[in-house]
């Protein structure tokens, strides 16, 4: 298993990108602040959904660090702005008898 009491996050991610076989200069910091900017005001699953897909803006932008941060600040002030609940926001695969299941669990 692993020794999680101290963690080396450089280490983690000079392994994790060896295991990917990536070769990236990665900006940990600005990854992380949107990450917590998304787990803070959307969901806390949230996070780890935003950086996936600011990774694949990022690549689709040939990793142009001026667009990452442009991205990464999209991303950021999106997430600021976010004040809908899971139950204010109609998704396309809403199931009606879903909802008043939800609906009757709520009364």
């Amino acid at each position: 298993m692993g020794n999680r009491g101290v963690v080396n996050l450089h280490d983690w991610i000079d392994e994790l990108c060896d295991a990917l076989d990536v070769e990236v200069d990665l900006d940990e910091a600005l990854i992380l602040d949107v990450a917590r900017e998304a787990a803070h005001n959307v969901d806390r699953p949230a996070a780890p959904i935003t950086t996936f897909l600011l990774g694949y803006a990022a690549a689709r932008a040939d990793g142009d660090p001026e667009e990452i941060e442009r991205l990464a600040g999209a991303a950021t002030v999106l997430a600021q702005r976010w004040d809908k609940s899971a139950y204010d926001v109609e998704h396309e695969d809403d199931d009606p008898e879903v909802e008043e299941e939800l609906e009757s669990v709520d009364a």
